[in-house]
């Protein structure tokens, strides 16, 4: 006779594999301190919910997306199978780094990293979703709702808006504010990664996107007296 434990040892593997894919070892950001007008900016940032639609300019920008997208769609099929959760991802991604004036492939590169583009990822520290956003953000800056952090737009969102924060708060230095997304200010090894991911993203011959100067609605005063470097 087979004993109840043996039956149940598939089952317990199972459930450990599922623990292990939707768990991430990344990093988190650290709660700082903010003053008002910077709270004030950030909740601005996230709070328009206009579905996240790219729109072009004039054709060839359109075919630069096209194109953009025709290529890294079959990179990303092992990770998402289905053709539309591919294109609803790299849409959104376009959009929200475009919306935030980031690189689209360092944040591609960042996802990577983060969550291998697990949409329900969770940290050992709590951090969720695709950019692995830490849930005080929601109480910070926005509703109190952690659990929209699982939500694809809403995720990106957050993680594009915290990374332009911490871009202009260290003065344009992508390596230092890579390290404070994670809460690794100055290390290496966190901005090397995302920057080495960052290479599975690139398309050519497109133009690598620049960082775009801050705008005014997310520029950042400096910190009160009393925060953290």
């Amino acid at each position: 006779m087979i004993s109840r434990r043996k039956c149940l040892w598939p089952l317990w593997g199972l459930l450990g594999q599922l623990s292990i894919q939707e768990h991430a070892t990344a990093g988190a950001q650290l709660e700082e301190p903010l003053i008002d007008s910077v709270r004030t900016a950030l909740s601005s940032a996230i709070a328009n919910s206009a579905p996240p639609v790219p729109e072009f300019s004039d054709t060839e920008s359109r075919l630069v997306y096209l194109r953009w997208l025709g290529a890294l769609s079959p990179r990303l099929a092992r990770r998402k199978p289905d053709w539309n959760e591919r294109k609803e991802f790299l849409q959104t991604v376009w959009y929200e780094t475009r919306r935030a004036g980031l690189d689209t492939t360092t944040v591609l590169g960042l996802i990577q990293v983060e969550s291998a583009f697990r949409k329900f990822a969770v940290s050992p520290v709590g951090a969720r979703g695709y950019m692995q956003v830490m849930p005080f953000w929601t109480r910070v800056i926005g509703d109190g709702d952690a659990g929209k952090l699982f939500h694809l737009q809403a995720n990106l969102r957050f993680g594009c808006v915290i990374l332009r924060h911490y871009l202009e708060r260290e003065r344009g230095d992508l390596f230092m504010a890579l390290g404070r997304y994670n809460g690794s200010r100055g290390k290496a090894a966190y901005p090397d990664s995302v920057m080495a991911a960052r290479k599975n993203w690139e398309v050519t011959p497109l133009p690598v996107t620049p960082i775009a100067p801050a705008r005014p609605a997310l520029r950042t005063p400096e910190l009160s007296p009393s925060g953290p470097n």
